[in-house]
């Protein structure tokens, strides 16, 4: 199959990560959506289809003077946090589709730095 645009592309590439990570009551599923300027990111359980716990740089981070991969850790930061008050420790890290790089990654470390395990 030829493709035709950009987001077709990273829709294949999103789908192609879902096969193999869902989210199970055990290891929940922690996703990551990246924007031109802002980083969002939910911890969601797949077989209830609930999402359990949210972050957002558009809300509850003070993003002046920072640069967006520092954003980005400190949205990580959070998230492992509530996380962790909720009793989740354990998740499955879904990139969506997008290189486990730059934002994406400096998430992720965000997130291990308080104690998620992944």
């Amino acid at each position: 199959m030829k493709v035709k645009t950009k987001r077709d592309a990273k829709l294949r590439r999103k789908l192609r990560v879902r096969q193999n990570i869902s989210g199970t009551p055990e290891r929940l599923r922690l996703t990551v959506c990246r924007t031109l300027n802002q980083i969002y990111g939910q911890i969601i359980d797949d077989e209830k289809g609930v999402t359990l716990v949210a972050v957002s740089s558009l809300k509850g981070i003070d993003t002046s003077g920072m640069k967006k991969t520092e954003v980005a850790r400190e949205a990580g930061r959070i998230i492992a946090r509530k996380a962790l008050e909720k009793g989740i420790k354990d998740v499955v890290f879904d990139r969506g589709g997008l290189l486990y790089h730059g934002r994406i990654k400096s998430f992720a470390d965000g997130a291990r730095e308080e104690g998620l395990n992944f």
